[in-house]
């Protein structure tokens, strides 16, 4: 299993807590933050429960989740889900619009990558996928050497709409070799 706490100063990655609840709904409730999630909109009290409950109640083995912290107050999230079987990984990541444009999920990405491929010898891929208008979530996994392996198209309903998604891996061997 992955560390509870992972230090990516000036961050701090840590499970989510039912304390966070106000702190998801401030910037969650944000419309230019979910324009590309599937979370709802308007996003309420009630959906802020929901997320911090889902998150505490994840089979830890195969998904686990941090929430993205400064000074311990929560400023977005971190997760990744295991197909061990297939030797995967999918990572995903959301971060508060103040903090947007400073590298900190490039950085926390990078980190939980890092960290997985190092706690489990076996795994091989790592994959994320994005709306494929969020041009500034395909940055951060270029940016994190992932490969974009394909665009699938009106894959996601969402709102009303479909949405094409970029789905982009990241191989072991590559990982090692930017190492």
């Amino acid at each position: 299993m992955l560390p509870k706490t992972i230090n990516v100063a000036p961050l701090i990655l840590r499970p989510y807590r039912l304390a966070d609840v106000d702190a998801v709904l401030a910037f969650a409730s944000d419309p230019e933050w979910t324009r590309y999630l599937p979370v709802p909109q308007p996003y309420t009290h009630s959906d802020a429960e929901k997320f911090i409950a889902a998150q505490i109640l994840l089979d830890e083995e195969t998904h686990q989740a941090w929430a993205i912290t400064q000074n311990d107050k929560s400023i977005g999230g971190v997760n990744i889900r295991f197909d061990f079987h297939n030797q995967i990984g999918v990572i995903g990541y959301s971060i508060a619009r103040p903090y947007w444009g400073r590298g900190f999920i490039t950085q926390v990405a990078g980190a939980l990558i890092d960290t997985a491929f190092e706690t489990y010898p076996d795994l091989n891929r790592i994959r994320a996928m994005a709306d494929a208008r969020n041009h500034a979530s395909l940055r951060v996994m270029e940016k994190l050497g992932m490969v974009r392996e394909g665009r699938l198209r009106q894959n996601r309903y969402v709102r009303g709409e479909f949405i094409d998604e970029v789905w982009c891996g990241l191989l072991r061997s590559e990982w090692a070799t930017r190492r």
